[in-house]
């Protein structure tokens, strides 16, 4: 009879009623409109940015760069006054590069430009030497037959188009993360991928691959884009030997942190917006665009709303731990605030490089159009327009839409950001400024508008 009654209890309150978002008073719209303008003008972001690129740099997850980082987070959020500033722990088992050679042993010897994909294995110590099989696209190694595939290193060559919106990324990330399972399974010594990238520097990209259970794990590395041309051209002429070396390997388990800062509501203070970019990064450049952007734009963006007038909801800023090593930091979060997911009503987070804000998208429970035809016109002198009501949020964000949070995207111009995406080429002198402070002039717009509604975007939502 206990039973009926707490499943009758739960139920009431699942089905209590949720307010759809009333449009802003027009005295919050006005500090809206002036915290925007104010962004255009502020240099924070920037130097936020020049901080966390100088003195911290690479961050890769469990390394000496991830304690630095996140020493300087702290210190960062307190230095700008952030009502309160905390770190949550994660447990990560930290991956080591190691160095990485590789090189055309025939028909045409030539050293060929690699850099080891995140969580391969290294070789043996004496390295391995091989003839490539080479397959266009992941889809084909997928269909190859089994003898095609043993003994040989497996080449894929696919190469990454060019798109504002990144859409071409899905497709092609699948030889970087499955790429080595699969061809592990039919029996090859090691993958070597065409970079997942849209550069022709001769810079190869780094990025997280996986391993499956019960399948033999085989080293797997990236080559530079004229690298991968290079084989495919001597392939054209026959049977091609490639010599590979590869030093990668696992450390012992280390915690890293989640931190976390908060601007206090005024009136709803439990009530959360959650805006913030992963702290960590790859190894090979310093961070600047990913993601180092958008910690620097969501710190910027808190810390002048914060000056202007303290809003009715708490805005709470995460950087988040391990972020390109599998969402550590991001599921932590979910798992320990899945409870208070009602008090999370929405959030955004930056994660797409530092290029201009050209669209944005909602999810919400009801019907907000007026308050998101409210939100369109404060973001239109931006250059930014309306997009449609099936918002992503956010690497970082999935866990938390999976718990029935609300998400708003941002969305940044990407058509230059996989020419730097997990390389060497991923610096400050990369970051345009006054893009720089378009992107905090949204999110102070965003943040402050969904701060300030009053009602709330519902929960437990379908995506």
């Amino acid at each position: 009879m206990k039973k009926v009654y707490y499943n009758f209890l739960l139920l009431l309150v699942i089905s209590l009623p949720i307010y759809a978002v009333k449009p802003l008073e027009q005295s919050a719209l006005d500090t809206a409109a002036e915290l925007r303008d104010k962004a255009l003008k502020s240099d924070l972001a920037y130097q936020i940015l020049e901080s966390l690129t100088t003195e911290v740099g690479p961050r890769l997850a469990g390394s000496e760069g991830d304690v630095r980082a996140v020493a300087w987070a702290e210190n960062k959020f307190t230095e700008l006054k952030f009502d309160r500033v905390w770190k949550e722990p994660v447990t990560v088992t930290p991956w080591q590069r190691g160095v990485a050679a590789a090189e055309i042993l025939k028909p045409f010897p030539q050293p060929l430009v690699i850099s080891a994909l995140g969580n391969s294995v290294g070789t043996p110590e004496e390295g391995i030497r091989a003839e490539i099989v080479h397959f266009a696209t992941f889809a084909d190694l997928q269909a190859a037959e089994a003898a095609e595939v043993k003994g040989k290193i497996v080449f894929i060559s696919h190469k990454m188009a060019k798109t504002r919106d990144g859409s071409s990324y899905g497709r092609a990330v699948q030889a970087r993360s499955q790429g080595a399972a699969v061809a592990g399974e039919k029996g090859a010594k090691a993958i070597l991928i065409r970079s997942i990238g849209t550069d022709d520097d001769r810079l190869a990209h780094t990025g997280l691959m996986n391993y499956r259970e019960n399948v033999n794990r085989i080293p797997a590395a990236a080559l530079s884009s004229p690298d991968a041309d290079l084989l495919l051209r001597q392939l054209q002429r026959g049977a091609v030997e490639v010599g590979l070396t590869m030093e990668a390997s696992v450390a012992e388990p280390f915690t890293t942190y989640n931190v976390i800062g908060e601007i206090r509501g005024s009136e709803r203070p439990d009530e959360v917006i959650i805006i913030g970019g992963h702290l960590d990064s790859w190894d090979l450049g310093t961070g600047a665009v990913d993601d180092g952007a958008g910690v620097a734009i969501t710190m910027a963006a808190a810390k002048l709303i914060a000056e202007q007038q303290r809003p009715k909801r708490t805005i709470r800023v995460v950087l988040w731990a391990a972020e390109e090593v599998g969402l550590i930091g991001a599921k932590a979060y979910a798992e320990k605030y899945k409870a208070e997911m009602r008090q999370h009503i929405t959030g955004a987070e930056s994660d797409f490089g530092a290029g201009p804000i050209w669209s944005f998208d909602w999810r919400s429970a009801h019907d907000e159009t007026p308050f998101i035809d409210q939100l369109a016109q404060l973001l239109a002198p931006l250059g930014i327009k309306k997009g449609h009501d099936k918002a992503n949020g956010g690497p970082d964000l999935y866990p938390l839409r999976g718990l029935g949070m609300s998400t708003f995207a941002l969305r940044q111009d990407g058509t230059d950001y996989f020419d730097l995406h997990h390389t060497a080429n991923d610096t400050l002198d990369k970051v345009n400024p006054q893009h720089l402070q378009q992107n905090v002039a949204a999110y102070v717009v965003f943040a402050f508008a969904v701060a300030n509604a009053d009602g709330n975007f519902g929960f437990n939502l379908t995506y």
